[in-house]
Formats: structure tokens, C-alpha cells, sequence
């Protein structure tokens, strides 16, 4: 049984992947001229750590990503957050982003999985959005902590509308694309 609607195959070295490999060569080049072969080599370390940290959560979001994709219930994933959701899946995607617990790594995880079980992109830029502007866990744990609560209350206000808005965008993009096709 594989879920509907993959995604297609994307290319192994693609542009992203080649403009950071440049970034990378040009940035550990300028530390080796500017800093030495000392430097250089402690940076190359402390970066190994912090990918060896990584990879394992990494390797995590990507099999939830893929294993969301076929054991959520496609019907209401697309009633929740699909193309014909309207506003309210817009608004339920937001929620959602907003209070998801984790890093990026979780994050995009589950909304790459959701996206794959009928969720529409519009929905999954709501998501991630809201997960950036309305996290629950950073504003409650530190903006609360250490801005003053009606600073606080002023950016989250301003930012409430932003990831439907985002959301209502992407929807409006993709109906012009599919009717210029």
C-alpha cells in the first residue's frame, strides 16, 4: 500500500545542494587564510559533533514523515487541512503549528506527512508558519520569561492573522497556476 499522491523524486545533487557545498568551500577557505589551519580544523570538529547529533533525528523525521503518509485517514486529513478546507483548515493548520512541541526536524516531519496524507501546501505553509511565529512552547516558556508580557501580546496579536493569510495566499497561487494550465 503505498499513500496518494507522492511526491515527485527529487534530484540528489540539485541546486541548493551545490550552491552549499560553494558556501561551504568559500567559507572554510576564508577561515583557513584569515584564522589558520588551527582554526579551520576545530571549526571542521565542532561541526562533525553537532551533524553526528543530528543525523539520528534526522533520519527520525524522515521515516515519521514517510510513515504518516500511510497510516493517517487521507479522508480526514483533506476534510481537516486539504485544498477544500477553506478558512477553518487554514485557521486548524495554524493551531496546529503553533503548538507543535518539537525543533524543525519534528516540524517539518510532520507537516511533510500530513501534506502526503491530503493536507494541501497552502495548509503546510500555515503550519510551519504558525510554528514560527506562534510557537507556544518559546512564547510561553521564554518571551514570557523575559519580554515584557504586553510586548509579548502585541507580536503575537500582530502575528495571529499571518500564517492564514500566508495560507490564503498559497491557495490563490495555486488556483491562478491551475487555470493558466
Amino acid at each position: 500500500m503505498t499513500p496518494p499522491d507522492r511526491p515527485k523524486k527529487r534530484k540528489k545533487i540539485d541546486a541548493g545542494l551545490i550552491t552549499l557545498l560553494c558556501i561551504l568551500l568559500a567559507s572554510g577557505a576564508a577561515v583557513w587564510v584569515q584564522k589558520g589551519p588551527g582554526i579551520f580544523f576545530d571549526t571542521v570538529w565542532t561541526d562533525l559533533g553537532f551533524v553526528a547529533v543530528m543525523i539520528p533525528k534526522l533520519i527520525g523525521a524522515a521515516l515519521l514523515a514517510v510513515a504518516l503518509g500511510y497510516v493517517l485517514p487521507r479522508e480526514k486529513i483533506m476534510a481537516l487541512a486539504g485544498p477544500d478546507s477553506g478558512v477553518l483548515g487554514l485557521v486548524i493548520a495554524t493551531v496546529a503549528g503553533a503548538v507543535f512541541p518539537g525543533g524543525p526536524a519534528v516540524t517539518f516531519a510532520l507537516t511533510a506527512g500530513l501534506i502526503a496524507s491530503g493536507a494541501d501546501v497552502a495548509s503546510g505553509v500555515a503550519m510551519v508558519t504558525g510554528w514560527v511565529l506562534l510557537s507556544a512552547n518559546r512564547t510561553l516558556i521564554w518571551e514570557l520569561s523575559l519580554l515584557p508580557s504586553h510586548f509579548v501580546l502585541v507580536r503575537v496579536l500582530l502575528a495571529l492573522p499571518v500564517p492564514v493569510l500566508l495560507g490564503l495566499a498559497v491557495r490563490l497561487l495555486a488556483r491562478r497556476r491551475a487555470a493558466a494550465e
